[in-house]
């Protein structure tokens, strides 16, 4: 099984993925690892700081390979990151499909103006966070409804988190 876990940025995709992986011994890929992998050995011109649409359009055949691969050699794997693309699943035929599994993160208004301080106080409980002054309740809500538009026009399935973050991982439904 692969798991595909998006969504804006400090939804929790990562934390949400070592808790996949503790659950059921799936190991996972960060993009944003394999983005700065990248960049540090210098295979790409690209930097942290550029656009999302190029990253994403960089990172995300060398990532469909990956799956493929790991599909083709019966493995698990749960890939996790912002650079997965809505319209993902046009890249697989359906032998491939079979064993994907896709959810986005995508937190309520709700849900960020009461819980914004929470956001920001986990935003480092996995990975740490170089720069993150960037993040203020504006950008999160902006970031939260484009995820959320995105997932409605694409018919994609998202996991709204409205009054708490998810404690488990039951609603993944393996």
């Amino acid at each position: 099984m692969i798991i595909l876990i998006t969504g804006a940025s400090h939804t929790g995709k990562t934390a949400f993925a070592q808790k996949l992986l503790e659950k059921y011994n799936y190991p996972y890929l960060s993009m944003d690892h394999l983005k700065m992998g990248l960049i540090r050995s210098g295979n790409t011109s690209l930097t942290p700081v550029s656009e999302d649409g190029a990253l994403t359009e960089y990172l995300w055949p060398i990532v469909c390979e990956m799956i493929k691969t790991a599909i083709e050699n019966e493995q698990n794997l749960i890939v996790e990151g912002c650079y997965i693309p809505f319209d993902w699943a046009k890249d697989f035929e359906k032998v491939y499909l079979d064993r994907i599994k896709y959810l986005c993160l995508v937190m309520s208004e709700h849900y960020i103006q009461n819980h914004f301080e929470d956001i920001k106080k986990f935003a480092n409980v996995i990975e740490n966070r170089i720069d993150d002054e960037c993040c203020t309740m504006e950008t999160v809500l902006r970031d939260n409804r484009l995820i959320l538009e995105q997932c409605i026009r694409h018919g994609t399935e998202y996991l709204l988190i409205d009054e708490e973050y998810p404690a488990d991982t039951s609603h993944v439904g393996l």
